[in-house]
């Protein structure tokens, strides 16, 4: 079963660190992907950035400054176009805003994997499989001060890596079942103006926990598998030129709240590092708080490979940390320019790209598109176009009232 899950995953995701020292291998790995353009365009950022429709994903805490009153909007991600056809990510997204204080938002995001052929141990093709994954959730967003808001999110997260196509015809049977969880995302959001001659500014940090849960299981609870914990913090400062043409700089960092499988702490009563079985069987065991403390100081160290120093174990886990920065260049907040890059360290996945993004905001439609150019060959999403078409409701609702 453990080979099938992670063929199965690698197959499917082909986003694996496969030159990554100590990889960190989770459950729900499209919950790591971007899912939005607007985002996307600006290097995977959005913890800090300004509030739009699909904060939800990045910062709910955001809706509660939104301007809008409330919105939905939908976006597309082919995925391995250069390669595949049928393995792709759909997200939507939606909120309302109550009053100047609060807000309610929902999303739905749905990965197709597309068709896997499952082979047994023997490597012989018994059927063929249509794995997804998809997650639900809603959050709740209020302001605690006219500068600070917070938010709370609840998230179910289902994963069918086979369709529910299992086979016994070998020694060793190959059993896969759907898995589901629970996890929660809490987000703080902090915007303060600054009235600068040529106009008003912002400064704004965000931060965010997401997918505190719990583990899932492939196989009915004989192995526990991490989903993608993750803590996200960012910095943005828009500038105003004049009335109409603006610039925000966003920066970003996010680190994995998942454990390393071969760590520091995975030894026997003896200090003797752990290994095959006895190693699988303890970080199955190991439960989800505890994964989310280790993942700050569980790193062991290594040789790096190019030079042949040693690498100290606080070293690694600085590398663990993902990096992101966009800058987004706005003309009378209708047209939208964005370029960004995210950098991830070689020996921890070494996917690296620039993003390039554009947007077109009319009373109610907004369009939103973005483009990955990979400078790493680990980038599934190289040279692909990702799309966001979002509706303001009140706009629309405005819009009927006038004609009538």
């Amino acid at each position: 079963m453990k080979k099938a899950f992670l063929t199965l995953v690698a197959f499917a995701t082909l986003s694996l660190p496969l030159l990554a020292t100590n990889p960190v291998i989770t459950a729900m790995p499209s919950l790591t992907v971007a899912p939005d353009a607007h985002a996307a365009g600006l290097g995977d950022i959005g913890a800090a950035t300004t509030p739009d429709m699909n904060s939800q994903r990045w910062n709910a805490a955001k809706y509660a400054f939104i301007d809008e009153r409330g919105g939905i909007t939908a976006s597309y991600t082919p995925w391995l176009r250069k390669l595949v056809s049928d393995i792709d990510l759909a997200y939507l997204c939606g909120f309302y805003r109550f009053d100047d204080l609060q807000a309610i938002s929902a999303s739905f995001t749905y990965f197709s994997m597309g068709a896997v052929q499952l082979t047994d141990y023997s490597g012989t093709a018994f059927q063929e499989a249509h794995p997804n994954e998809w997650a639900l959730d809603v959050a709740y967003s209020r302001k605690l001060h006219d500068y600070v808001s917070m938010a709370a999110t609840l998230r179910f997260m289902y994963s069918d890596l086979n369709n529910g196509v299992n086979s016994s015809v070998t020694t060793q049977s190959i059993e896969l079942y759907p898995a589901w969880t629970m996890a929660a995302d809490i987000s703080l959001y902090y915007r303060q103006p600054i009235e600068l001659p040529m106009g008003t500014s912002h400064f704004a940090l965000g931060f965010n926990l997401s997918n505190l849960g719990g583990k899932m299981s492939y196989d009915k609870g004989e192995t526990q598998n991490f989903i993608p914990a993750n803590m996200r913090l960012g910095v943005s400062y828009e500038l105003p030129f004049d009335n109409y043409n603006r610039l925000q700089f966003s920066v970003e960092c996010n680190k994995m709240l998942v454990p390393t499988q071969h760590s520091k702490y995975s030894v026997n009563e003896d200090g003797v590092q752990l290994t095959g079985q006895d190693l699988t069987d303890w970080y199955s065991k190991l439960s989800s708080p505890n994964g989310w403390w280790q993942s700050f100081c569980d790193a062991p160290g290594y040789v790096d490979e190019k030079t042949g120093k040693n690498v100290s174990p606080a070293a690694e886990e600085f590398q663990e940390v993902q990096w992101g920065a966009g800058i987004e260049y706005s003309y009378n907040r209708q047209f939208f320019g964005r370029v960004g890059y995210s950098h991830e360290n070689y020996y921890k996945g070494n996917r690296r790209y620039f993003t390039l993004g554009a947007g077109f905001k009319l009373s109610i439609v907004r369009l939103d598109i973005a483009y990955c150019i990979a400078t790493a060959a680990s980038n599934p999403l190289d040279q692909t176009m990702r799309f966001t078409l979002g509706f303001d409701l009140y706009g629309i609702k405005d819009l009927v009232n006038n004609r009538k």
